[in-house]
């Protein structure tokens, strides 16, 4: 009887850790948290056996996450853009 739950927790768990694990890497960039949200949130739809409400609790909390990290690095773009032009302007004011 062990024998049989202890193989029956293997085929759970097999598939698991089977699944194609990510090399760490460092979070640099907002594109960076972007792409590790996105990767969390497909493994959390392929989880079969998950509950459907914890599930659906925690894409949604990953989303607003993705939300944040994709308005950071939207402004971080103007930011960079605005300093690019005011950096020209001056160097025209120069000449």
């Amino acid at each position: 009887m062990l024998r049989r739950r202890i193989r029956r927790l293997e085929t759970l768990v097999q598939p698991l850790a089977a699944t194609e694990q990510p090399a760490p890497g460092r979070l640099q960039t907002a594109q960076d948290v972007i792409e590790l949200l996105q990767e969390q949130v497909k493994a959390l739809r392929g989880q079969r056996l998950a509950d459907p409400v914890q599930k659906a609790r925690a894409i949604g909390y990953l989303v607003g996450l993705a939300r944040k990290a994709i308005e950071t690095g939207t402004l971080a773009e103007r930011l960079e853009l605005l300093d690019l032009v005011l950096r020209q302007r001056k160097e025209g004011d120069k000449r």
